[in-house]
């Protein structure tokens, strides 16, 4: 009976996180959409990309981290924002450019408002939760298996850094 009440509680726990509005439904720079809601039981970095910016580079440690760590589960979003300025004008421009210069194949949203009263349900639900704001681009969520926001980084943090792949650890271990 334990058992029982104690997976109803989990399971409650999970649809409150999920509820939240952290399972925002992106447009696909490919056409489409992607859910976070589809990753549901894996942990999810999104992070917050323009390729005109001094962090670009920071595509490399993305396609790093996912390559590492997909097989057991991990899901790298890039959502490149015009929010800065930094980012090109089109879709078919930023996907040309990423799988030119970084060979990305890590799933990637059309162009999104990150910040500001035009941001994106999943960022302004991020914001309500932790108060985190993207201030620049490359800034990374992490979403928790159970719809939870983990943690979150500033632009200066790596995509490889101890900070992120020890908590992206924690979770698949």
């Amino acid at each position: 009976m334990i058992r029982i009440l104690l997976a109803v509680v989990l399971t409650m726990q999970s649809s409150i996180a999920w509820a939240k509005g952290l399972t925002g439904t992106f447009a696909s720079i490919d056409g489409g959409s992607l859910s976070i809601e589809d990753w549901r039981g894996q942990p999810v970095l999104v992070v917050n990309t323009a390729s005109q910016c001094g962090f670009t580079p920071q595509y490399d440690g993305l396609q790093a981290l996912y390559d590492r760590y997909r097989d057991q589960g991990l899901v790298v979003l890039a959502v490149p924002s015009d929010d800065f300025n930094q980012e090109l004008e089109s879709a078919d421009e930023i996907r040309e450019f990423c799988e030119i210069n970084f060979g990305l194949d890590i799933p990637m949203t059309d162009i999104t408002h990150v910040r500001g009263s035009q941001a994106h349900p999943f960022y302004r639900a991020v914001q309500a939760e932790t108060g985190f704001v993207p201030r620049w681009n490359f800034n990374k969520v992490l979403v928790g298996p159970e719809g939870e926001v983990l943690g979150a980084w500033g632009s200066h943090v790596k995509p490889g850094s101890r900070a992120i792949t020890g908590e992206i650890e924690r979770i698949l271990n």
